[in-house]
């Protein structure tokens, strides 16, 4: 018979987060359509109309580093991103916690780094217009940015939410 887990009410930190994760996957997958968009213009305005836009490649990094950022601080928060599972499954609950503590705390690192970087980037570049396009140079760093806040949140959040506790076995 597979184990079952004790199942704790959420705190408002977890539905805080929850909603955040699922809102970055919206605009994640929004972005993917949005490049779908933008690509398939260009291949019909290059190879149709014989008139490739300028706009297209900029918007095309912009989508796709709002993807890949989104897309991987939601996939911290259902911790399947910058996991060490098959670790933890094989060590005893003490250290799987360790483990769980450690990996909460490397994420959250990692996290605050790409924000700050990501940060400076984009604003040291934000006066400097993008060729082809009416953005800012360094608007591809945004995503960065707010994908490592998001980050650094969920994995401080998991570090602080109760651990899943196997329920006893049930007797025969």
């Amino acid at each position: 018979m597979a184990e079952s887990a004790i199942a704790f009410p959420q705190s408002a930190l977890q539905r805080v987060t929850g909603r955040l994760a699922d809102g970055a996957i919206a605009v994640a997958a929004l972005a993917l359509l949005g490049l779908v968009v933008v690509q398939g213009w260009q291949v019909i305005a290059r190879y149709v109309l014989n008139d490739s836009p300028s706009w297209t490649e900029p918007v095309t990094l912009l989508l796709l580093s709002t993807a890949m950022g989104l897309g991987a601080a939601a996939g911290v928060h259902t911790r399947r991103h910058f996991s060490f599972s098959l670790l933890a499954e094989s060590l005893a609950p003490r250290g799987r916690h360790a483990l769980h503590l450690m990996q909460s705390a490397v994420i959250a690192l990692i996290g605050l780094v790409l924000a700050y970087w990501g940060t400076l980037l984009f604003v040291d570049g934000v006066h400097i217009p993008t060729a082809g396009a009416p953005m800012p140079e360094s608007i591809e760093y945004l995503p960065l940015a707010i994908s490592g806040a998001l980050m650094a949140l969920f994995a401080l959040a998991q570090a602080i939410a109760p651990p899943e506790v196997p329920a006893e076995p049930e007797a025969d």
